[in-house]
Order: structure tokens, then C-alpha cells, then sequence
């Protein structure tokens, strides 16, 4: 069973984006499809409702991170 992740798990849901979507880039993905791929996630339990642009910023970030670091 994957670990529980909510929107806090900023760095983890950065992992998961990069390995579910490696060819992505991840500021080309606008918020409403970052918060649909973010909510679909395995383990993800957070309330959808609870989402702000800051949180899925740093989402994205730490998305990008992972992203680079891949390259």
C-alpha cells in the first residue's frame, strides 16, 4: 500500500509527478491540471477543496526539482 501523502508532502509529490509523468515539464502544467494529477496520485488523501496556488507552487517547484535532476 502506497504512504498516505496530503498537501503538505510537498518533496514527495514532487517524487511521485516525476516518476508518473517523467517527460513533463513541469511548469508547462497549469494549476487545474497539477491539482487533478496531484488528487489522483496513489496514497494521496488530502481534501481536494484544501488546495491553494501557493501550496500547488511549491508542488511545482519541488516537481521541477525532480525534473531537473532527472535531465
Amino acid at each position: 500500500m502506497a504512504r498516505e501523502i496530503s498537501w503538505t508532502d510537498t518533496a514527495e509529490i514532487g517524487i511521485q509527478l516525476q516518476e508518473k509523468f517523467p517527460e513533463v515539464e513541469p511548469y508547462s502544467v497549469r494549476f487545474t491540471d497539477l491539482h487533478r494529477y496531484v488528487t489522483e496520485l496513489e496514497g494521496f488523501v488530502g481534501d481536494p477543496l484544501k488546495s491553494t496556488e501557493p501550496i500547488l507552487e511549491a508542488i511545482q517547484t519541488a516537481w521541477n526539482e525532480e525534473y531537473e535532476d532527472a535531465r
